[in-house]
């Protein structure tokens, strides 16, 4: 079976729920699995959408009430204000999405599930993540101060030029998986993962028969740039609730941004998964899941 063979269907969610942030950006929250389980709040990577993830997520939807939600100017949410499309949005919008949840499907303990820079944004909050029982992050572009790289800042430049030079629009779903076969840092992607990145970051043109991606390649840069600044922000030794860190292999080549090996950090709960890149999630999604249980159970996250 080719990686392009197997077709996962999302299924409809439970409810639907759009969120007014601070300013005025509406971020549209979706209610998927067992609403009497364990609460999970979920989200995702720069540039891409969490019904992506749904390989992942889909893991818990039999025992467990998943919240999922895009962040602003990704997946279901409409297109807005390039300015205010930064971190300091994204780590305010996730207070706002704290206090939406509690309000819309009722308050009970949760846990945060995050990715990349949605990981990134959980730990700069204010909160530290007390709003959590227990949080999970993969892969956060997150280094040391004292031992920021010259590599971090030169990979993380050439990432954000790529990105750059992507092309916003395509004449097809079919098109855009075929691009994506050829796109080197998805080659371990799970079988069907690259038709569902084409049609969870593809949406159609308002103005013609195209598709565009659903996050303008110039946003997706920006927060590239902001990454680079805000990485060295994380106090890791501040957090507000029993949070464990999954990256990805240190020791393979990158495929977006260096992976730092962070064990030597006494307070963090820190793992790495052999053999994953930064979408680890994506390529190994049984085994992410399974790291996830055994890290909730352990703190009667999943009772």
């Amino acid at each position: 079976m080719s990686r392009t063979d197997k077709i996962w269907e999302i299924p409809k969610p439970l409810s639907v729920q759009n969120v007014a942030m601070a300013d005025g950006t509406v971020i549209t929250l979706r209610h998927h699995g067992n609403p009497n389980g364990p609460r999970l709040v979920v989200s995702h990577g720069n540039g891409l959408a969490i019904d992506l993830y749904y390989p992942f997520w889909s893991q818990f939807t039999e025992d467990c009430e998943v919240i999922i939600y895009d962040l602003r100017n990704h997946g279901w949410n409409s297109v807005g204000s390039q300015e205010h499309h930064h971190l300091p949005s994204f780590v305010n919008d996730m207070d706002c999405i704290s206090v939406a949840i509690d309000d819309h499907f009722g308050k009970k303990p949760k846990s945060g599930i995050f990715h990349s820079v949605s990981a990134l944004s959980s730990l700069l909050s204010p909160n530290h993540g007390s709003e959590f029982e227990a949080r999970v992050l993969f892969d956060p572009p997150v280094c040391k101060p004292n031992e920021y790289p010259e590599s971090f800042d030169i990979a993380t430049r050439r990432f954000r030029d790529n990105t750059l030079h992507r092309s916003n629009q395509y004449s097809s779903i079919e098109e855009y998986v075929d691009f994506l076969q050829y796109v080197p840092a998805l080659g371990r992607t799970k079988t069907g993962v690259l038709d569902l990145f084409a049609r969870t970051t593809l949406r159609k043109s308002m103005t013609d028969d195209s598709y565009e991606l659903r996050c303008p390649p110039v946003y997706e840069a920006q927060v590239i740039n902001f990454a680079r600044a805000f990485a060295v922000w994380v106090d890791l030794n501040q957090l507000g609730c029993p949070t464990k860190v999954i990256g990805a292999d240190p020791t393979l080549p990158y495929s977006f941004l260096p992976t730092f090996d962070l064990s030597d950090i006494a307070s963090l709960d820190y793992d790495f998964l052999p053999d994953a890149t930064h979408l680890l999630q994506l390529e190994m999604p049984e085994q992410c899941a399974a790291m996830v249980r055994e890290f909730l159970e352990t703190h009667g996250c999943m009772n």
